[in-house]
């Protein structure tokens, strides 16, 4: 059997990177950190229950990442994270082969600057990538893997440019990363196996130490050539990815089941999480209108001006957006954001006689998880957490081509 690689997983939610790597069976995580609860628990029970890490309760760390001397050696009593032993406890004497991870992207991304009454310049998370290099500068790591938002290539808290930042403090600590970024590293992860329009900026920065003065054009080559390699021959649709899926069917009367509402819809399916979230008459009928005008191929909705008139028409209300997006059997989704908590107007299923937002399994599907991955069962933070993470099936194959590197430098 080939040796793994020890990685330590940054900003791990519940574990899409985590998840492509193990799917592997190349990596050992020593550590992963997350800070929120729900994903925190999320993420401890995959790796216990399915790849077999009996030691969850200390390797998966709940703490903030920005109290990073404390992460490094552990705290105790503290009123909301109790005691951890810290990384480097977890990690002891085995050498630290990568670092992942994606500081939370909402202040990098376009759409929740527009939100914000000063761009976001002041939002802390703007610079929770200086924990990450903390964490970088102490264990030195042979590779580390950056992702991000596409917004972040223009974000510029305090009048610098983030991207600057990040390329400075990198090369401060060792390590080089590609030139030319958004030609090079920003990449739309439907192009590897996601049923998804996702575009995400996936920097690989190398330990200018471990890969000697050659390290550019093996940088390179791995954007151009290696990475390449591991797209997928054709583009994986909305069908392809939920089209098996039991159908969910509106009704006349509400019922309770449990302890969630459903309206218009039938009771549970056997796949876990796959439920429709409530929806009003009223939106039932745009929902119904809008995927059987696809269906017919009448289009009368495809811009965005009619779809802004027939929410007036149906609320009594103005936007200066539209709110509405069906999506279309033959192509990937539309990206999945966390967004989705709040409603799922831009995520409308395509068969119009179901008529509804797509399910937390059907998210899930869209963003490569396996459906025995198990969330929370909290509809609001399991849509948000599908929409934060990485798809497990980009990160099985960055992983794989991130193996075959270390192989190819004899680093196995």
């Amino acid at each position: 059997m080939r040796n793994k690689l020890n990685t330590i997983e940054l900003f791990a939610g519940c574990g899409g990177f985590v998840d492509g790597f193990e799917r592997t069976n190349k990596y050992k995580a020593l550590a992963c950190v997350e800070w929120n609860i729900k994903p925190y628990e999320v993420l401890k029970n995959r790796m216990r229950n399915k790849y077999n890490y009996n030691d969850t309760e200390q390797r998966v760390l709940r703490f903030n990442i920005q109290r990073t001397e404390e992460l490094i050696n552990g705290w105790y009593n503290d009123v909301e994270y109790g005691n951890g032993i810290g990384l480097s406890k977890l990690v002891e004497d085995n050498k630290v082969d990568i670092i992942v991870g994606g500081p939370p992207c909402q202040a990098y991304s376009i759409a929740g600057r527009i939100q914000s009454e000063n761009a976001m310049h002041d939002d802390y998370r703007n610079y929770l990538f200086e924990s990450y290099i903390e964490v970088v500068k102490k264990f030195k790591p042979k590779v580390i893997v950056f992702e991000n938002v596409e917004g972040i290539l223009s974000a510029s808290p305090g009048g610098i440019s983030i991207i600057e930042r990040i390329t400075e403090a990198f090369s401060e600590c060792g390590y080089s990363i590609i030139d030319d970024i958004r030609k090079n590293a920003l990449l739309d992860l439907s192009d590897f196996g996601v049923a998804q329009k996702r575009k995400r900026v996936i920097l690989i920065g190398l330990n200018k130490n471990v890969f000697g003065e050659n390290h550019d054009k093996i940088l390179k080559d791995f954007y151009n050539n290696k990475l390449l390699k591991y797209k997928s021959e054709t583009v994986k649709s909305v069908y392809d990815a939920i089209g098996d899926l039991p159908r969910l069917m509106p009704r006349d009367i509400d019922a309770k089941i449990g302890r969630k509402k459903y309206s218009h819809f039938p009771e549970i399916t056997e796949y876990e999480e796959h439920y429709p979230r409530y929806h009003n008459k009223r939106d039932i009928e745009i929902f119904k209108e809008l995927a059987f005008d696809i269906e017919i191929g009448e289009n009368k909705y495809s811009s965005t001006e009619a779809l802004k008139r027939l929410y007036t028409e149906k609320t009594g209300k103005e936007s200066n957006i539209h709110k509405y997006n069906v999506l279309k059997w033959n192509e990937p989704s539309n990206t999945i954001p966390a967004h989705l908590k709040k409603d799922g107007l831009r995520h409308i299923h395509p068969d119009y006689n179901q008529a509804r937002t797509i399910t937390v399994r059907e998210a899930a599907r869209l963003q490569g998880f396996d459906d025995d991955f198990k969330f929370s069962g909290s509809m609001t933070s399991d849509y948000e957490m599908i929409g934060n993470a990485v798809p497990p099936e980009f990160a099985k194959r960055l992983a794989n081509c991130l193996y075959q590197l270390f192989e190819e430098h004899g680093l196995v």
